[in-house]
């Protein structure tokens, strides 16, 4: 068993929208197949992976580096102990061979791509959903069969005023979300509390709305808002500055007694480390982000969980951003506090298979083996015109 072809390309996914610190008019991601000599109804097994919104595609760093490692090494050097399958884990150690230590930024989201391949192959090689294979590894066989899923929505666009904000989270409800989250940040105080207090006003309670500064607040500023935003009982404050800056998030948390949540922009265990150490982040309020499309993969996740599990972190408090399938995939194998969903942004890769079912604002992650790429009809057919079937 040996890996054949490893073909990368990039995506548009630019939109106008925005957040607290950025605009998407710009924005790609990587899309990255991995094929195997294994083939079923005439076609090689392949597995599909792409890297979350937000940090652009990387292109160079795939194919300067990352995968002609893979390629160059023996293909025994690929394979797990049984030899009748891949171990993730020893790929991800060949591709980052003579890569320094610290530095985690689009390396990591590079890694993540390819990473996300390789586990849509080894589930399609062993011939289940990949949910199934995380709960049979990793969960005792034990799996969550509806996953807590909220949209992320409520950007910022030209023009976009509390009407078309309404509108948007009223039709979230419609789909069968409960929860739903909205950006803050980009518009003046007094005008995130309109915006806040019009969203309350349509899914009925603070608790099922969580708000997104995106990093972009100063410690007086992430306190200000902290204060005024106290008594809406939110879901969670998300990102209120800059995600490295630990000092900032413990101040907060010391301050503001509802939830916070962060960790997507941490790339790696060393970082998420040094967040549940510094960070001021309380295991029985707070809530952890880490991305599997941008931490290096669903390999380096599955090592932030243990660690932090040792730290007192429950994997029910971690909620992975990227509203992908591989998200749904993953909180339900491994029972994860759910998933991050977009139904309406970063198409046609945002969002969940075609047949996904929300209702109660739980999803029910599928049968599809593998992570399901070919189930979600849109985002599939740009991989095929990206990378080939």
């Amino acid at each position: 068993m040996r890996i054949t072809d490893i073909r990368e390309a990039t995506a548009a996914i630019g939109s106008e929208m925005s957040n607290a610190y950025v605009d998407f008019s710009q924005m790609t991601i990587s899309v990255v197949a991995v094929e195997s000599d294994t083939f079923r109804n005439g076609k090689a097994v392949t597995g599909y992976g792409f890297c979350s919104n937000g940090r652009y595609a990387q292109g160079g760093i795939l194919r300067e580096r990352l995968t002609p490692r893979i390629q160059a090494a023996a293909a025994a050097d690929l394979l797990d102990e049984s030899g009748q399958n891949f171990d993730p884990r020893q790929i991800r150690k060949i591709m980052l061979t003579n890569e320094k230590p610290g530095g985690h930024g689009d390396r990591a989201v590079a890694a993540s791509a390819v990473d996300m391949a390789v586990w849509d192959l080894l589930a399609k090689l062993e011939e289940k959903p990949l949910w199934r294979v995380l709960s049979e590894r990793y969960s005792g066989g034990d799996h969550d069969a509806r996953v807590l899923v909220y949209p992320g929505g409520g950007y910022y666009y030209p023009g976009k005023g509390l009407q078309r904000l309404r509108e948007e989270m009223r039709g979230y409800h419609d789909q069968g979300y409960k929860a739903v989250k909205m950006k803050i940040g980009a518009a003046p105080l007094a005008e995130d509390l309109a915006r806040i207090e019009a969203v309350i006003d349509e899914v009925g309670s603070g608790g099922d709305l969580a708000v997104d500064a995106n990093g972009r607040f100063d410690l007086d500023t992430a306190l200000a808002y902290g204060d005024a935003m106290q008594d809406y009982g939110l879901f969670w404050f998300e990102e209120p500055g800059d995600p490295l800056d630990y000092s900032l998030n413990a101040e907060l948390t010391a301050a503001y007694s509802g939830a916070i949540a962060t960790g997507e922009n941490l790339f790696s265990l060393q970082d998420a480390r040094n967040l549940a150490r510094h960070g001021g982040m309380r295991p029985d309020i707070d809530w952890l982000q880490f991305d599997p499309a941008l931490c290096y993969g669903l390999t380096e996740y599955l090592d932030i969980l243990e660690v932090l599990e040792g730290l007192g972190w429950p994997r029910r408090r971690h909620i992975p951003h990227g509203g992908h399938q591989l998200a749904l995939a993953m909180a339900a194998g491994l029972q994860l506090g759910g998933s991050e969903s977009y139904p309406g942004v970063f198409q046609p890769f945002g969002g969940f298979a075609d047949d996904t079912v929300v209702e109660g604002g739980r999803a029910e992650p599928g049968e599809h083996i593998g992570i399901g790429m070919e189930a979600k009809t849109a985002m599939f057919s740009e991989i095929q015109r990206l990378v080939g079937a």
